[in-house]
C-alpha cells in the first residue's frame, strides 16, 4: 500500500513538472515573438542603439 502511494506521488510530481515545462515553452515562444517584434519596430530605426540604454 505504501509503495502504491509513493508511486502515485512520483507520477503526480513528474506529471506536474511535465505540464509546467510545457507551459514554460509556450511562455518562451511568446516572449521570443514579442522580442523580435520589438527589435524590428524600435531597434532597426535606432541604428543599433537602444532607446532604453541611455542617450
Amino acid at each position: 500500500m505504501v509503495a502504491l502511494i509513493v508511486l502515485l506521488l512520483i507520477l503526480a510530481i513528474f506529471g506536474g513538472l511535465g505540464f509546467a515545462a510545457h507551459v514554460l515553452w509556450i511562455v518562451l515562444v511568446a516572449a521570443l515573438i514579442l522580442w523580435v517584434i520589438g527589435f524590428f519596430i524600435g531597434g532597426v530605426e535606432a541604428g543599433g542603439r537602444r532607446r532604453w540604454y541611455g542617450r
